[in-house]
């Protein structure tokens, strides 16, 4: 499946590293983006998820919610939040995406037909308060 520009995103439940998501009901009304990297612990993953954390207040001022997906598990995921913490110097509130059965990497086409099915291709979608 290939998102294009108008198309409602495909809503989802999803274990995170802040307990279980409803994608629709996490929005609410605001703007969101949801992003995924192709795994935990890599040095360019680590430095933007961690900027991201850093600009946390100027994305709370827009009304836009922040999600990031890897295909590691939960466990690797929480740790990883301490490593991100402690090394980038800022606090991670945003959820991220365990998806380790690849469901909403399928869902939003972020698998790469000839990569390797375990890592998501580096994404990146805006989801409107409309869910486009």
């Amino acid at each position: 499946m290939s998102l294009r520009l108008g198309d409602i995103a495909p809503n989802f439940k999803a274990q995170t590293t802040q307990g279980e998501i409803d994608f629709y009901n996490y929005l609410g009304d605001s703007w969101g983006i949801l992003f995924s990297h192709p795994a935990d612990f890599t040095p360019v993953c680590t430095t933007e998820l961690g900027k991201t954390a850093l600009l946390n207040g100027e994305f709370e001022k827009r009304n836009v919610k922040v999600l990031a997906l890897s295909v590691d598990p939960l466990d690797k995921h929480n740790q990883w939040v301490g490593d991100i913490n402690e090394t980038q110097h800022c606090n991670v509130t945003f959820p991220i995406i365990a998806d380790e059965d690849r469901t909403v990497a399928n869902l939003y086409g972020m698998i790469h037909p000839n990569a390797s099915e375990t890592f998501t291709v580096r994404s990146l979608f805006v989801i409107g308060p409309d869910k486009k």
